[in-house]
């Protein structure tokens, strides 16, 4: 279904009544997503986000960084034309994990989108906090982040077409279909970095992978948090996996996506998906007990997660409200290396709510 029909319909649908509080579009079947239109950002849904993760290479051994923007719809009545209303609220982070550090440098910022602090553009990837940006021009996409403790400058080159995740782009994150998103994720991106810190400045190089997401009811509501990888397999291939958890701990619903190295796809259902934590760690700062090592099933696929180090825990209180633990992981078979990519694990600290 073209967007801008899915998008009237259900425009239509929410606000056909004379409720002034804002409507926002839902995610439904039939979508088909649009490139490069749906790179860019989808004002009418309440949460948006462009996530980049990825390793580096250096002389001093390897490191992990990513870098997220979020985009956020407040509820607001729709009648208010102050230029002060935060109509979108634009979020930013960056992280570096570095061994030799031993725990993750880290920079937050937030800004709402009037009088140009941030953005986000519609139909291209284009989406800034102040200073801080990624952008796609050209085919290739670009990051440049300024933080008190280092600066990262990363040039990012497709070598895949987009990995839809769900069906046809559509994921479910729960038993009920209206908890969903629309998902894709870029696997296999070519890194070329510049990292600037106290030390001096390094040229890099490396991989990584960028998802974005869109939803405006993206958890059940008995879910507490999520457990997710991306692995960029070495064979070529990309591993997607995530868990949904509820408030026991246990799986509500799961998913996952394997593009094999001939390019051919394997969606996984929730039962497909197993994550089996082998080992924990409990951060020195909280107190927060996670999992960091876990054997992950995916089908038949099969692969055991170590984190490049065990302190990457990220405080993201002044701007998102919560902590979680986000890293690089090294993926192995049988304790040989088959991939790199990061894990992110989510409402070990509080339940989240988004």
């Amino acid at each position: 279904m073209p967007l801008s029909g899915t998008r009237a319909s259900t425009h239509t649908a929410l606000v056909g009544h004379s409720s002034p509080v804002t409507p926002f579009a839902q995610v439904v079947p039939g979508y088909t997503l649009r490139f490069p239109h749906d790179e860019g950002s989808h004002p009418d849904f309440r949460i948006e986000w462009w996530y980049v993760t990825g390793w580096l290479e250096g002389e001093a051994g390897p490191l992990g960084f990513q870098i997220t923007f979020f985009r956020a719809r407040p509820e607001l009545k729709e009648d208010n034309p102050s230029a002060f209303v935060p109509r979108q609220i634009l979020v930013a982070h960056a992280a570096v994990s570095d061994p030799r550090a031993g725990k993750l440098m880290h920079a937050q910022r937030a800004a709402r989108d009037a009088f140009a602090l941030a953005g986000a553009d519609q139909g291209r990837t284009r989406v800034w906090v102040d200073d801080w940006v990624l952008e796609e021009r050209d085919g290739s996409y670009s990051a440049r982040i300024a933080a008190r403790d280092f600066s990262l400058e990363l040039t990012l080159e497709p070598t895949q077409p987009p990995l839809l995740q769900g069906e046809g782009g559509m994921s479910r994150k729960g038993p009920r279909p209206q908890s969903a998103s629309y998902y894709y994720s870029l696997p296999q991106l070519r890194v070329r970095a510049i990292l600037a810190r106290v030390q001096g400045r390094q040229a890099l190089t490396g991989r990584a992978w960028l998802d974005h997401e869109w939803s405006s009811q993206y958890m059940d509501e008995r879910a507490k948090g999520w457990d997710w990888i991306g692995i960029n397999l070495d064979d070529g291939g990309a591993l997607m996996a995530f868990r949904m958890r509820d408030q026991q701990g246990s799986s509500l619903w799961a998913g996952g996506t394997h593009r094999r190295a001939d390019g051919s796809v394997r969606l996984f259902a929730s039962d497909d998906i197993r994550f089996t934590p082998r080992r924990r760690w409990r951060s020195p700062r909280t107190g927060t007990d996670y999992p960091i090592v876990f054997l992950v099933q995916a089908g038949a696929l099969e692969l055991m997660l170590e984190p490049l180090m065990d302190d990457q825990e990220n405080d993201t209180r002044a701007t998102t409200g919560t902590i979680y633990w986000e890293g690089a992981v090294r993926a192995l078979r049988d304790g040989n290396p088959i991939g790199r990519g990061y894990l992110e694990l989510t409402g070990y600290w509080r339940p989240l709510n988004l």
